[in-house]
Formats: C-alpha cells, structure tokens, sequence
C-alpha cells in the first residue's frame, strides 16, 4: 500500500478529534509504543517508545534514543486533530413542519457552501451515568453511514444564487436528518437515535462532544492520478506525516516527540491545545522519567528543533492574483515552508537553513511560501508552541487548493515529501 491509499484510508476513520487519536493510537500500538498515563510518574528507559492521550483528543508520542548523553536535543513535530466543521448543541432537536432537523454551530473557519448537498454523518463522544461523580462513563461514537444533509435552495427560488449568497449559520446551515412519523417523538427523537445506536438507555445519556463530517471517500482524480481529492487533508496530511516519522526515526542521539493538539482551528488557546502549559509538562515528565531531575531541561530546550506541521495555500490556477507575485507553491512541488515577518508562522532563518540542509543531503523536494502582502494568510501553531517552547522553529506543510472546504485538494506526490522529511527528521 502506498503514501496516498493509506492516506486515504487513514482519513476515512479518522472522522473526528476523537478517532484521530483512536487511529493514532492503533498505529502506535502497532508499531511497539507503549502507552503511559499522563496523570502518572512515569519511569522511562532509553531506547524506549511511548504515547499517551490528552482529554481524548490530543495525542503526544515519542521516543528516547539508546545511545542518549548530555549534549542530546529535542526534536519535536507537531500538527493540530481538529478540523473545520458543524457541532451538535445540546438540545439538537429542531423540527420545521415534518423534517426532522440537528441544531448545530459552526466549529471554526469553514467554507460553508460547500458543505451544502452533501452526505453527512456524525462521530465523537457521549458521556454516561457512572458510579463515580467526577469520572462519568465515555463511549465514543461515530455513525458511519450517511444520515444527514443540508440541502441547497433551488435556484429558481433564489435567481441571485450564483452571484454569492451569504448562508445565515442558524437558518440556513441546519442539517435535516428525517422526516416525522409515528414512531417518533418530536422533542427528543435525537436522543432516542443516539441511545439506540449504543444501545444505553436514554436517560444514561449525560452529554455529548459530537461532531457533524463529511463522510464522502477520498479518491485520486486527474488525468494522471495528479491529485487527491478528500475531506479533513488540513491536518491529516500531517497527522499522518508524524506518525511516519516517529514510527520509522531512527535516532539514538535524541529524544524525538510528535504533538497531536486539539483545537487549532479555533485558535489553540484549550487546556489540550498548542498554547497551553501542556507541552512543558510533558518535557518535564519525560526529563524526570528519565533523569529523576529537571535541572538540565531548559538547557535542553534552547538548542532543541520544532517543525510545525499543518498545511500551505498552493497557487489556485483560476486565481493567481491571490498570491505573492514571486513566493508561490506549486501542488506536487514538494511540501511548504512558510515564511511572515510578522511571525503568523514561525520564522527564523537559521533554523530554515537548517531545514534546508537536511532536505537537500536527502533530496527532498520543499518550496518557499510567503502570503501577498495585501492578503492575511491565517495562523498556526508554529508561533504559538515555541513561545511556550522557545526553540528553533519551522513552519511547514502540504500546499493545498481549497482548504477549509467540506472536500479539499492536494497534489498526489506531496504527501511523499512530507513523509520522507518526518524520517529524516527524526533519524539524522
């Protein structure tokens, strides 16, 4: 199986934050990692592989090299498991006449039209009655199986329709899910779904953390398999690039780390997010697993590597004027790194000297991207994590067309790249 299927494939069960690192978690395992409780002391070897999950959506994984001494470094990826899309409030019921509609909100920066006229389903958590007050029950969910969409007004009701319509989040983005019959209950007929699908009793039912996705495959289209067409790319593209690289380094001089946050398209700012106090105690935990002491670790630190992972705006064909007139990216040129003074993405020459060195001793193809001047490019986790861990920082991904869409675009020989430049990473 090559990069791309097992892109592809990755992606379709990786539906939301959750399952990202339930699949994570599977390759991990797979691969030897063991895995530790964050809320335990940790006793930690040299040579050893391990993971462990935050609040079920964020993920750090890493390994200790074998041949460790005093003048070791860390060397940290990192990419964000949350992707633009619809979540379910509380009270989801909402009926119109007969339909049968879910009352959702928008979860970051989507491109809303396009997620109009498509399968939807629904995956993420439930918490449950349990006998512990303060550790409820979770079980986590996901439908796999198309069961609602938002439909779009014909045109003949709206003649301005292609002249850019703007869709009113609580009126016209609301998925319909059915239609009202005698079986049904109108002011709870959500929670009977949910209650049947994993077969507890409703009342059990506590709350939710439940996500609305796109569950349309990914494919390989053009006329050469040039592209890859597929939800969810921003970040999988890199959350899978970590893994490869954490999995396949091969480093004995370094403590190698990927960090899996949540909660990057809504700015990081969570408790398992990149501008959190979480990535510090993590170092800490594996310096005093390691050592029994913290005393070295902001040495450490200061002449350590981050690459932040998350995906680049490629040149759209049909909107060239949008980018800088000479840094653009090119789709199937190789991964992105991304460059602003004003540091929306982590920028420090040396350190993409550096980067650039070690794609060219393994002859890996990477582009420059810089926005237009006129045009903010967006943010990502680069700056915000190395505030918290001020080393060397790169910011870097897959340009993509499309991004934020319900489908986006990317270039089929790019994720290669990126792949390859996580080993390499990880094992020079």
């Amino acid at each position: 199986m090559n990069d791309i299927k097992e892109l592809i494939s990755f992606i379709k069960e990786a539906t939301s934050p959750f399952h990202v690192v339930l699949q994570s978690e599977n390759l991990l395992k797979k691969a030897g990692f063991e895995e530790l409780n964050f809320e335990e002391t940790w006793h930690l070897q040299k040579g050893g592989s391990y993971f462990t999950r935050i609040y079920g959506t964020s993920l750090f994984a890493f390994t200790i090299g074998e041949n460790l001494d005093k003048s070791h470094t860390f060397r940290i990826a990192s990419a964000h498991t949350d992707h633009p899309c619809f979540h379910i409030k509380p009270v989801a019921e909402f009926t119109e006449k007969e339909y049968l509609r879910i009352n959702v909100e928008p979860y970051g920066g989507m491109t809303k039209n396009t997620w109009l006229d498509r399968p939807l389903s629904i995956a993420g958590k439930v918490a449950l009655k349990s006998e512990d007050i303060f550790h409820p029950n979770t079980v986590l969910v996901d439908f796999k199986r198309p069961i609602l969409t938002i439909p779009n007004i014909a045109i003949h009701m709206n003649h301005d329709l292609n002249k850019g319509v703007e869709l009113n989040n609580q009126t016209e983005m609301i998925p319909l899910l059915g239609m009202m019959n005698e079986t049904l209950n109108k002011d709870h007929y959500f929670i009977d779904f949910l209650s049947k699908e994993l077969n507890v009793s409703k009342e059990d039912i506590l709350d939710f953390d439940l996500f609305v996705y796109c569950i349309e495959e990914g494919c390989e289209i053009g006329l050469s398999n040039d592209f890859v067409s597929a939800p969810r790319l921003d970040n999988l593209t890199s959350v899978f690039s970590c893994l490869n690289g954490i999995i396949q380094g091969a480093s004995k001089n370094t403590i190698n780390v990927i960090a899996l946050y949540d909660n990057e398209e809504i700015g990081s700012c969570t408790k398992q997010g990149a501008d959190s106090i979480i990535s510090n105690l993590l170092l800490n935990k594996i310096y005093f697993g390691l050592f029994q002491s913290n005393e070295n670790l902001y040495n450490t630190i200061l002449r350590s590597f981050m690459i932040s992972m998350d995906v680049a705006h490629g040149l759209h064909p049909n909107y060239t004027g949008k980018n800088d007139p000479t840094n653009v990216t090119i789709l199937n040129k190789g991964f992105s790194i991304k460059i602003n003074s004003n540091q929306k993405y982590a920028t420090d020459s040396e350190a993409i000297a550096a980067l650039q060195q070690l794609c060219n001793a393994y002859e890996i193809p990477y582009q420059k991207y810089v926005n237009r001047s006129d045009i903010a490019g967006g943010q990502t986790l680069g700056s915000i994590s190395s505030a918290w861990l001020p080393m060397k920082t790169v910011d870097l991904g897959i340009p993509l067309l499309a991004m934020h869409s319900a489908r986006e675009l990317m270039g089929a020989k790019d994720q290669d790249s990126l792949n390859r430049l996580a080993i390499a990473f990880f094992s020079a």
